[in-house]
């Protein structure tokens, strides 16, 4: 499903040439549920957007599903973003003027989707907020707030979901809510899903875990975990 090879992207500020991701090499297939972790700085984010689509190459090649993101044109990553990548940030950003309802329609709009309300429906019941969806995002607890974004990255049926931090702002037990679902969507629904976190610990209840050092990869191999419900946190605030 993803297949990235010798990735590199390079940052320039003035004359100076900045390297963020070095020879970055890993693959995912269909379904599975993969993170990536690694200190702050060492290129999560940066990884995350050039397979997304948002950010270009500097060389290496990256594949989502047959599609070549690294030689696509503009237009062509465009429609990919728009219609077969789902992203999911720590900022949940919801449209504070729009009912939960009504921000998922609009995304489906503007993937193009037909039969939109059947699907936004479906999702809702799925991500477990069914009963607010005429309510507005700031009415919501923050949980509930990244379910509905969960909700909203996959209305348009994404070949895959890059998720960047996406418990980042949220208590142990919101935490573990969240980690749920994706395990949920991948297991139910046959998702790729592909995660950056700081939490080895959460890492550990995916399938994969890629991990990235000073902008390489230092590791990529399956974690062995058996599918299954994700374990309650620990008072610490990490899973057990």
């Amino acid at each position: 499903m993803i297949r990235v090879r010798d990735l590199a992207k390079d940052y320039r500020s003035g004359k100076v040439i900045v390297p963020a991701l070095q020879g970055v090499e890993f693959e995912i297939g269909a379904g599975e549920f993969a993170s990536v972790v690694g200190p702050s700085g060492c290129g999560k984010s940066t990884l995350l957007y050039v397979v997304g689509g948002m950010l270009r190459a500097t060389r290496g090649a990256v594949e989502v599903d047959g599609f070549d993101v690294t030689r696509a044109d503009d237009r062509a990553l465009t429609s990919y973003r728009r219609r077969h990548v789902g992203f999911v940030f720590q900022k949940f950003n919801l449209l504070g003027s729009l009912s939960v309802l009504d921000n998922l329609k609009l995304a489906c709009e503007i993937a193009g989707r037909r039969n939109g309300d059947a699907r936004v429906e479906a999702l809702l019941e799925i991500v477990g907020i069914a009963s607010k969806r005429n309510m507005r995002p700031l009415e919501l607890s923050q949980g509930e707030q990244q379910r509905v974004a969960i909700a909203r990255a996959l209305v348009k049926e994404p070949r895959v979901l890059l998720a960047d931090e996406p418990t980042g702002n949220l208590d142990s037990e919101n935490s573990r809510r969240v980690l749920s679902l994706f395990r949920q969507i991948a297991d139910e629904r046959g998702q790729t899903i592909l995660m950056i976190t700081h939490n080895e610990a959460y890492a550990a209840l995916t399938d994969r875990v890629i991990q990235l050092k000073d902008g390489r990869t230092v590791g990529s191999q399956p974690t062995g975990r058996a599918r299954g419900p994700t374990p309650e946190p620990t008072r610490e605030g990490t899973p057990a």
